[in-house]
């Protein structure tokens, strides 16, 4: 199964963008979208943004992602490292 997580811009340089979640900075490729900018939320799969996501959009799914990992660590699957 393939998720692209949404996460926030924080710089942009060229085609290359810094992108931020829980704490967590990962640098990423943005030439798939047309002028990122700082503050959007982009939708993060394997290194690339493949598309833009509205805050409360990006909000509600980070939402469902940490109950899924939170039902998952307390039915004794695997542990994750919580978004």
């Amino acid at each position: 199964m393939c998720l692209a997580v949404p996460m926030k811009i924080v710089a942009v340089e060229g085609t290359a963008a810094t992108v931020a979640l829980s704490g967590l900075k990962k640098e990423i490729d943005v030439r798939f979208l047309d002028r990122p900018r700082r503050g959007e939320y982009v939708l993060v799969h394997a290194g690339f943004a493949i598309a833009r996501v509205g805050a409360s959009e990006a909000k509600k799914t980070l939402a469902l992602v940490r109950r899924a990992a939170a039902l998952g660590s307390s039915s004794g699957g695997p542990r994750r490292r919580h978004l």
